[in-house]
């Protein structure tokens, strides 16, 4: 792959986190995925019925789906106060969809902190499509 523009994905998630919807928490996050050379920056959305608020990294996915990405090939998440916030165990699955374990990932705080890792590294031995896979070939050899 070529070189991840660390800096333009930090960017975007930073303006996307300016916009976050988070008068609950006050927990705001960007987020941005890279996609054959396009961001796709988001932020939270919380909602006062807590468990229907979307992470960043859950939009930003969303935003790259919408606009016809079937994968994508790096991720930016910005948050946390003291330390950089990772993504939550949900944002991790959904990554993992979309993302190979080796893509990279870096999260970071608004004060500068960074940590790079890869989604596999954040998500060891994800499920995934081929688990799925494997239920619906049996399935079919089992006549149902």
């Amino acid at each position: 792959m070529a070189r991840v523009p660390w800096q333009a994905l930090l960017r975007a998630a930073s303006r996307a986190r300016a916009r976050a919807h988070a008068p609950y928490s006050g927990f705001a996050v960007g987020a941005a995925v890279l996609v054959r050379g396009r961001i796709h920056a988001a932020c939270n959305v919380e909602n006062s019925s807590y468990p229907l608020s979307v992470c960043a990294e859950r939009n930003a996915v969303a935003m790259a789906v919408a606009a016809g990405a079937k994968s994508i090939d790096a991720v930016v998440v910005l948050g946390g106060h003291k330390r950089p916030a990772p993504p939550c165990g949900g944002c991790r699955q959904v990554l993992a969809e979309f993302g190979a374990a080796g893509t990279p990932v870096l999260y970071a705080s608004p004060k500068g902190q960074r940590v790079q890792t890869t989604l596999g590294e954040l998500l060891p031995a994800a499920f995934g499509r081929s688990d799925l896979a494997k239920t619906r070939k049996s399935k079919v050899r089992a006549g149902k």
